[in-house]
C-alpha cells in the first residue's frame, strides 16, 4: 500500500477543500493517507511517504505563505530526497496564479519530482475537484 502525505496551509478554506478531494482520491486507489496542516507537519511526515502533496495559496508578491509553508518547504533544500513524487496545489484571487510557478521551480531545486500541478482561481469548480481527486490516484500509482 502506497502511502501519501498531504501537506497543506489555507485561508479561505479553499486550498483546504482541494486537499481533501486528493486524499479522497488516492483512498480511493488504495492508499493510506496523511492530511497535516503544515504547522503540524514534520519532516518525517514528507520523508517517510511514498508521495507527497502540498498546498497554498498565493500570498504577496505572488509566493506561497511566507510565515509556516515557506519556513517548512526550506527545511528540505539539503535533505537529499531523491526525485520525491510530489504534486503541488493552490489557489489565487488577484493574480494570475504565477507563484504555482515559481513554487515548481523551487521544489525542482530541492529534487521534488513535480508530476502535477492545479492552480484553482478563489474557490474550486466541480471539474477542478474532479482533478484533485486524480490528482491523488496519480500520486500513488
Amino acid at each position: 500500500m502506497k502511502k501519501l502525505t498531504i501537506i497543506y496551509w489555507s485561508n479561505n478554506g479553499n486550498v483546504e477543500v482541494l486537499a481533501s478531494h486528493i486524499a479522497k482520491g488516492a483512498k480511493d486507489a488504495g492508499a493510506e493517507v496523511l492530511v497535516k496542516l503544515v504547522s503540524e507537519a514534520s519532516v518525517e511526515d514528507v520523508t517517510g511517504a511514498d508521495a507527497v502533496a502540498f498546498g497554498s495559496p498565493s500570498m504577496d508578491n505572488n509566493r506561497i505563505e511566507q510565515k509556516e509553508m515557506q519556513p517548512f518547504i526550506d527545511k528540505f533544500k539539503l535533505i537529499p530526497l531523491n526525485n520525491k513524487v510530489t504534486a503541488l496545489f493552490g489557489s489565487y484571487g488577484w493574480d494570475d496564479g504565477a507563484f504555482m510557478n515559481k513554487w515548481e521551480i523551487q521544489m525542482k531545486d530541492y529534487e521534488f519530482n513535480v508530476i502535477q500541478k492545479l492552480t484553482v482561481n478563489e474557490a474550486p469548480t466541480n471539474e477542478q475537484l474532479a482533478q484533485a481527486e486524480q490528482m491523488g490516484k496519480n500520486l500513488v500509482k
